[in-house]
């Protein structure tokens, strides 16, 4: 089965917040509301460390909808308008959307928020309408640190796609065929005992993060 995802490796990612400021510009997000937020992890000690600057380690944690295998929005939803569909992705339908907000309730990461205007509640959607027309979610495209990479997680995250490099920065990624690159080919090396996913309460949260030689505190 299908289960789209985002990849982060966070020793890559530098906080400068182009993946919140895409996201709410190409999905036309209300200002003061976020489907990505990105919290800085620290500084916390080092261990046997002095307790003081440099001995600290610090980074980013970009959070957003985490598309669940198990989404317990989608179980409370009355009116099922919130479904996880064959992508892996989970969806909110707007036009059976009562505004309730027990998805939001139900979800552990905070990541839902009701629209004020709309009276529906909305999240980061994985760029659904990018990604199925076979472009990347703009977050992944917008990545300067080239820290977010996207693909199918039964596929393994080896296989994870983001814009390949060059030095025509007109260029534009996602309609050109070929101009990308993999996790694999990009970052540097790194062990199953460095992917993390945030706490796991159940259901299965499906976005996944790259976090080497620092003490994970997703």
């Amino acid at each position: 089965m299908t289960q789209f995802a985002i990849v982060t490796d966070l020793n890559r990612c530098v906080g400068c917040l182009a993946c919140s400021t895409a996201c709410k510009a190409v999905n036309g997000v209300n200002v003061g509301d976020f489907w990505i937020k990105t919290l800085r992890i620290g500084p916390t000690p080092i261990e046997g460390g002095s307790g003081d600057w440099p001995d600290v380690e610090m980074y980013f944690l970009p959070i957003q909808c985490q598309h669940c295998a198990e989404p317990e929005c989608v179980k409370v939803c009355p009116t099922e308008a919130s479904r996880k569909l064959e992508d892996g992705t989970v969806q909110v339908d707007k036009e059976k959307c009562i505004g309730c907000q027990f998805c939001a309730m139900a979800c552990p990461y905070g990541v839902r928020y009701l629209n004020e205007e709309e009276r529906v509640v909305e999240k980061c959607t994985l760029c659904e309408q990018r990604t199925s027309q076979g472009e990347l979610p703009q977050c992944v495209s917008q990545c300067g640190s080239r820290a977010r990479f996207f693909g199918d997680l039964e596929k393994g995250i080896a296989t994870f796609e983001a814009p390949a490099p060059t030095q025509d920065l007109s260029t534009d990624y996602d309609t050109m065929t070929g101009i990308r690159t993999t996790l694999a080919d990009w970052v540097e090396p790194w062990s199953d005992s460095d992917v993390y996913t945030l706490t796991d309460m159940g259901n299965g949260p499906q976005i996944q993060y790259i976090l080497r030689n620092r003490k994970w505190q997703g």
